[in-house]
């Protein structure tokens, strides 16, 4: 196990942009065109957003998404300002290629959110932004045809067991169609560690059908998070 560690009590916030999303998951925009896309734990990520500016369907699940747009905002201010505070102190453990520094990644962080809320604070009641917590999804099977969660699953490997991070992919390949992917990112705990049940979990699902791949991802940010877990239902 690492020495060093990203302290974090309990989830936290996430608030990244259609640019990191591209970067994480690898992703083209022609292929997006004609996807339906979920993102689980979408937090205040701007990704929703955005990908429905480009003409994107998509949606994303978050318990957060029970509070009004002021509350999210709020919080959302104080997250930026404690991450980045735990970020520099471990700034040297960091690959900064992508975002250059630690002033460019807050920004980054800010401007995710103020994009977020806008599009939250008009569509909250269209039914793009819908609070749920994994388990449990409330959506009918084969819904989606790319279902994607970052910076949740394995991430808090220490707070959920192996059991419920079981559950939780099921879940997602749930509300997958038949042909369609789930992708997961990273794949490092909050140690930065590989998921110590990653085999475990994907043999579990090979045994159910799905196809499971690690991919290679261009948003190595966390300490030897180059990969993503791909898995076709």
């Amino acid at each position: 196990m690492s020495n060093q560690k990203y302290e974090q009590a309990g989830v936290a916030m996430t608030c990244r942009s259609f640019a990191e999303y591209e970067q994480m998951f690898n992703f083209e925009l022609a292929e997006l065109q004609d996807t339906a896309i979920l993102d689980v734990a979408g937090g205040a990520s701007s990704f929703v957003a955005e990908a429905c500016a480009r003409g994107i369907q998509a949606r994303a699940v978050d318990p957060l998404y029970e509070l009004d747009p002021e509350s999210i905002y709020t919080y959302g201010l104080k997250e930026i300002e404690t991450s980045t505070e735990k970020i520099a102190r471990l700034e040297s453990s960091f690959d900064w290629s992508y975002y250059g520094n630690l002033g460019n990644h807050r920004k980054s962080r800010e401007q995710s959110l103020a994009r977020f809320i806008d599009d939250y604070r008009n569509q909250r009641e269209t039914g793009r932004y819908i609070s749920a917590l994994l388990p449990q999804l409330p959506y009918e099977a084969g819904t989606f045809s790319l279902v994607v969660c970052s910076h949740f699953l394995f991430l808090y490997h220490e707070q959920f067991d192996y059991e419920f991070h079981l559950r939780a992919v099921e879940e997602l390949l749930r509300v997958c169609r038949v042909g369609g992917q789930v992708q997961i990112y990273p794949l490092r705990t909050l140690h930065w560690d590989l998921y110590p049940h990653l085999e475990q979990l994907i043999d579990a699902l090979e045994q159910q059908g799905a196809k499971s791949v690690l991919l290679p991802s261009s948003l190595p940010f966390i300490p030897g998070s180059d990969q993503l877990l791909c898995i076709t239902k």
